[in-house]
C-alpha cells in the first residue's frame, strides 16, 4: 500500500548529496510525516496526492544545511566588538557581556539566530554556549534540528557557577532530552586553554558513557598552541592525545594551526573538525589546512561561529569563502571544489555531528530536512551546474522554503511558525540594556 504524502516537492533540481551524489533533473521528493518516503522523477515521484504541495519553479531542492559550530545567542553581540585580536576580544568584550545574560537572555538570541538560519536554509545546528536548556527549548520551539551543550571551563560560569555543577548541569540536559526527535545533547569543554586536565578527561568519559558528541575550540590561534605547548610540552592536538580524549566522537571547532604530526593525530583517532573560515578570517587567526585534512581523511564540516565574530549565519556565503580562501591561500584553483564544499556543508557536516544515519541528504528513509532555491534571478541565470551555483553564486536570501523533520517552517520567505516582528524587537531591546552597561 502507498503510504500517505502528507509533503510533496516538485518541479526541480534534487541534488541529493546521497553515496552517489544523484542529480535529478525535473525531481521531486514525497514526505510522509517526519520521513522521506519517495525520491525521483516528478512524473513518478508527483502522480501520488498530497496535503501539502511546494512547487520549486525549476529551483534546486537539496538537503538542509549543516552548521556544525556556532554559538546561537550570540547574535545578540552582533557587531558588539569588531576588528580585535581574539584573546581582546573574548577577554575585553565578549565575557563581560556574557556576565550580564540570563537563561532569558539566550532564549531570545537563540531564536533570533533560529530565524535567521530558518531563512537562510540552515536545517541544523551545533550550538556551544551558556544557560544551554533555554537553546535546546529555543531550537525545539523554532522546529530546527540541533546539537547543544552547556560551555564547560575552569572559571565559575554566569549559568551553573563551578565546574562541578557545569558536570551536573550538563547530566540533567543529558536526562531531560534524552529520545527528542530533534534536540541532541553534547558535551562540551570549551578549549585545552581554559580547561583543565581532569576536566576534559571526565567531560570525554561523559560523552563516551553515554554515546554523545564531544564538542571543543582546538588550535585557534598560534598564541593558544604557545600557551599549551608553554604548560603541556605538546600542541593542543597532542594534549588532547596524551590525555586520550579523541575519538570518532569528538568535534574540534577551528583547527587552524595543525603541524603534520597533528593532523595525522586526527586522522588516525578519526575526529571530527568544523571549519570556520568567515570568523577565522575576521579575527585574523589564519587559515585551516582544510585540504591537507581532507587528503588525511579527516571528516570536516562547515560552520559560522557566532554573530559577533562572522558576523552572519548565513552557510551559502560560508561556502563561498571556504571555496575561494583555499584556492587563494594554495595558489591552486583545483583545491576545494564546489562539490567538495557543498559536501561540507551537507552530508558531512552531518556526519561530523553523528547525524548522517537521519540527515544531510536526500534519501528515501532518512528524515525530511530539505530546503529549496529559487534560481528566478539574475545572479542565479545561466546555470550550467547547480553545485557551482550553489557555492559560488547562492546566497541564503535566495532560499524560498525550509522543511525540518518534515515540518514546512518558511515557504516562499515567510516564516510560517515564528513571530518575527517580536522576535527582532525583543532582541532590540535587550542589546539597549547590553549597551547601556
Amino acid at each position: 500500500m502507498t503510504p500517505q504524502t502528507d509533503l510533496l516537492i516538485t518541479n526541480g533540481i534534487v541534488m541529493t548529496m546521497d553515496p552517489d551524489d544523484r542529480v535529478i533533473q525535473h525531481g521531486a521528493v514525497a514526505v510522509s510525516a517526519d520521513t522521506i518516503t519517495a525520491v525521483g522523477p516528478a512524473t513518478e515521484v508527483a502522480r501520488r496526492p498530497a496535503r501539502t504541495t511546494i512547487d520549486a519553479a525549476g529551483g534546486i531542492i537539496m538537503p538542509g544545511l549543516v552548521n556544525t559550530h556556532t554559538h546561537a545567542a550570540m547574535s545578540l553581540f552582533r557587531g558588539l566588538a569588531d576588528d580585535l585580536p581574539l584573546m581582546d576580544w573574548l577577554n575585553d568584550h565578549i565575557f563581560p557581556a556574557e556576565a550580564l545574560l540570563d537563561k532569558h537572555k539566550v532564549h531570545a538570541g537563540t531564536l533570533l539566530a533560529c530565524a535567521e538560519m530558518i531563512l537562510s536554509g540552515t536545517t541544523c545546528f551545533c550550538d556551544m554556549y551558556l544557560f544551554e536548556e533555554a537553546v535546546a527549548r529555543a531550537a525545539r520551539a523554532a522546529g530546527l534540528r540541533a546539537v547543544v551543550g552547556e560551555v564547560l571551563y575552569d572559571f565559575p560560569s554566569p549559568n551553573y557557577g563551578t565546574i562541578e555543577k557545569g558536570f551536573d548541569y550538563t547530566r540533567r540536559l543529558i536526562d531531560a532530552w534524552h529520545g527528542d526527535p530533534l534536540i541532541t545533547i553534547a558535551v562540551e569543554p570549551h578549549s585545552p586553554y581554559l580547561c583543565a586536565p581532569e576536566l576534559l578527561t571526565e567531560a570525554a568519559d561523559i560523552a563516551r558513557e553515554h554515546g554523545l558528541p564531544l564538542v571543543i575550540h582546538l588550535s585557534e590561534t598560534r598564541r593558544e598552541v604557545a600557551d599549551i605547548r608553554k604548560r603541556y610540552g605538546a600542541t593542543p592536538v597532542g594534549h588532547l592525545a596524551n590525555l586520550g580524549v579523541l575519538g570518532d566522537n569528538l568535534l574540534a571547532c577551528h583547527c587552524v594551526v595543525l603541524d603534520d604530526t597533528d593532523m595525522d593525530l586526527l586522522g588516525q583517532h578519526d575526529v571530527r573538525v568544523s571549519h570556520n573560515p568567515e570568523s577565522n578570517m575576521k579575527l585574523a587567526s589564519g587559515v585551516s589546512p582544510v585540504a591537507d585534512l581532507l587528503e588525511r581523511g579527516v571528516c570536516t564540516g562547515l560552520g559560522t561561529d557566532g554573530c559577533s565574530s562572522n558576523n552572519n549565519l548565513d552557510l551559502f556565503t560560508e561556502m563561498d569563502m571556504a571555496a575561494k580562501l583555499h584556492k587563494a591561500s594554495r595558489l591552486d584553483p583545483t583545491v576545494m571544489n564546489a562539490a567538495t564544499v557543498l559536501r561540507m556543508a551537507t552530508i558531512d557536516g552531518a556526519r561530523a555531528l553523528g547525524l548522517d544515519g537521519i540527515t544531510g541528504s536526500i534519501e528515501t528513509g532518512k528524515k525530511a530536512d530539505i530546503i529549496v532555491v529559487d534560481t528566478r534571478k539574475p545572479h542565479l541565470t545561466p546555470m550550467y551546474h547547480p553545485a557551482s551555483h550553489l557555492v559560488y553564486s547562492v546566497g541564503g536570501s535566495d532560499v524560498s522554503a525550509t522543511v525540518v523533520n518534515g515540518r514546512v517552517l518558511m515557504k516562499d520567505r515567510r516564516l510560517m511558525h515564528m513571530d518575527l516582528e517580536k522576535i527582532m524587537a525583543d532582541a532590540s531591546r535587550i542589546a539597549e540594556t547590553i549597551r547601556s552597561r
